[in-house]
Formats: C-alpha cells, structure tokens, sequence
C-alpha cells in the first residue's frame, strides 16, 4: 500500500488479482479517483454492493476474470448499473458461469471491448442484440460458450452474420442440439434458426394429428353405422368358408377310401 495519501489520490494502475477477496463494500475504490485499471480478476467474490464502483468516474478497465461466484451475479449486475462507470472502456468478465450479459444497458457506458468468453451463455437476447446493434463501436468476445443453436439465437445469428462486432466470431460453437454440436454458428443456415420453420413444422405435426384423428372417428362411425350390413356379410362370409370346407372334407374322404372312389366311378 502507499505510505502517502497524495500518491494514492494519484494512482492510475490497481492490481488485486489472486488475493482470495470474497467481499466488495460499497465505496470500496472512492479514495482512488483517478484510477484508470482495476484488476480484480482470480478471487472468490461472493458478495458485491451495488455501490461497490462508485466515484471511479476515470476507470477505463475493469477486469473481473474468473472473479464471480453464481450468488454474485446478479449483485455483479447491479454494481455494473452505475453512472460512476459511464468511463469505462473495457470490461473483461471471462469465466464466470454468466449465463447472460450482466449489464442492464449499454448505453451509459463508453465501452470499447466487452470480454465474456469462456462462461455459460446459451443465447444472446434480443433485447441485447438491439442494443449491440447501437453500440457500432463496441467488440464482443463469445468464444468458449456452450451456444444452443435453435430458433430463439435468431437475432443473434443474423447479426453475428451482418456484423464484425465479434472478432472471435469464427470460434463461436453449436453445443446443442446434439446434431449441431461442434458446428461454427458462422456455418449455420438461416433455416437452422427460423423461428417461422421451427414454428410452421410443429404445427404440421398438430395438424396431421387432428387429420388422422378426424379419420378414424369416422372410420369407427362408419362401422358403427353398419354393423348390422358388416354382421350379415361376416356371417356369409363364414358360411360360404363352412360350405368350401365341407367340399374339401368330401373329397378327401373320397380320395382316402378306394370304395367310394369305386362307387363314384
């Protein structure tokens, strides 16, 4: 630490990485003003105040790598929630289980490059999208994350597709469904991700159920209707088999008893 209270009000450059923090209070950094770099990554943080960054109006990164527990999250997404961050210009949050973009809006940051790989994104919102549509400037790290490639990653396929936001955009992989595990969502094609298809193929499936259904209610009205024409045919029919069999049961006793041939002669 800094033996004078001059050199601390000047510092710019804060490390605190691998030191096993569990705990951010609220205005933890607000005697460092002019700090530019808060490394804050490979600790235990289980709890974050919502105040936890306030008065670092002349942050520019802001690195929590490895960091987050999962209680942590939401809390994390609170104190990232702040005007005092409005500075900020990179923020690295790079394998912490985030199933989703922890910040609440991306406008009332200056953010140049947003670090999220190696964490459990499955999709990015379309709310998201929107806003990383706004934001031309930024760059978007997603690599390492198990993506679910179905319809719901639409907006996000199609702007990874019409967008050099994501610069590992080419190590981006399908991890379900089990079909398209390992595929690159830049190989994907458009109907892989169609909400329309995926939507219009379930209810082909629903239609042709009522179909079939509707054919054999009135399949089983049909015989229902007549039953009494079906009960005289199968009697016939039985009759007509009873007076066949009855022929076959005189000629084999003809042709297994030598007199009744003879007298037949």
């Amino acid at each position: 630490m800094m033996s004078n209270g001059t050199e601390m009000l000047e510092m710019t450059t804060l490390s605190l990485s691998y030191n096993g923090i569990q705990t951010i209070e609220p205005y933890a950094f607000l005697g460092l003003p002019r700090l530019h770099l808060l490394d804050l990554s490979h600790n235990r943080l289980e709890s974050v105040s919502s105040r936890a960054f306030h008065g670092l109006l002349d942050l520019r990164s802001l690195y929590l790598n490895h960091s987050v527990s999962p209680e942590a999250t939401a809390q994390l997404s609170n104190a990232l929630d702040t005007q005092s961050l409005r500075n900020l210009h990179r923020l690295e949050l790079a394998g912490n289980s985030l199933k989703s973009i922890p910040l609440m809006s991306l406008d009332i940051y200056n953010l140049h490059a947003l670090v999220l790989t190696n964490n459990s994104i499955e999709s990015i919102t379309e709310e998201n999208v929107t806003s990383l549509y706004e934001q031309r400037r930024l760059r978007v790290y997603l690599s390492l994350n198990p993506f679910r490639c179905n319809c719901e990653l639409e907006a996000f396929y199609y702007w990874l597709k019409n967008s050099s936001q994501c610069p590992d955009a080419e190590r981006l992989l399908c991890s379900e469904p089990e079909a398209k595990r390992g595929i690159p969502l830049e190989k994907l094609r458009g109907e892989d991700v169609d909400c329309m298809d995926e939507n219009l193929e379930a209810v082909s499936y629903v239609f042709l159920g009522i179909v079939l259904a509707l054919i054999g209610v009135v399949f089983l009205m049909v015989l229902y209707l007549n039953r009494g024409g079906i009960k005289r045919w199968l009697n016939n029919i039985r009759e007509a088999c009873r007076d066949q069999m009855e022929v076959y049961h005189y000629r084999y006793e003809q042709d297994s008893d030598p007199r009744l041939a003879n007298v037949a002669v």
